[in-house]
């Protein structure tokens, strides 16, 4: 762990988030500047920079996870598929390697590199989403069908 880390910090619980996915591996939490509901950055819980830094035995796992996010992120909120992104450095806005999992939808406005942002309306919406993603992961852990 990296005490200056904001994602390590999430980790140990010292600063508030919406977790929507934890195992022995990886968190997963709901992203405080959602390109849309239900944005969630998976991370593993161990501190890595980038891509490059992680260690091979811990790649299966975590996409592992990344796959089991994206379809309960699309099965929760009834997107028509997902955007699942990696930055290294460069517009790495947290120094802790993180998998950005984005419900997409046909003509969401989404395009290219330009991302505007969409905040969740308050404090019962974030918590709405986070309850639908922990449900479908669940059930899809379970291997249960929507």
């Amino acid at each position: 762990m990296n005490e200056n880390c904001q994602f390590c910090r999430i980790i140990n619980r010292e600063i508030k988030s919406y977790i929507v996915f934890e195992d022995e591996v990886s968190l997963a939490f709901l992203d405080h500047r959602p390109l849309f509901s239900g944005h969630s950055l998976l991370l593993p819980k161990k501190h890595y920079q980038t891509l490059t830094d992680l260690p091979s035995e811990v790649i299966g796992p975590l996409f592992t996870n990344a796959q089991i996010l994206a379809r309960a992120i699309e099965e929760a909120l009834d997107a028509e598929g997902s955007f699942v992104a990696i930055n290294n450095r460069v517009s790495q806005s947290v120094p802790h390697l993180h998998i950005h999992i984005v419900p997409r939808r046909r003509y969401d406005g989404l395009k290219g590199f330009f991302w505007p942002r969409h905040p969740y309306k308050d404090g019962q919406d974030i918590r709405r989403v986070q309850e639908a993603i922990q449900s479908a992961v669940t059930r899809i852990q379970a291997g249960g069908k929507k």
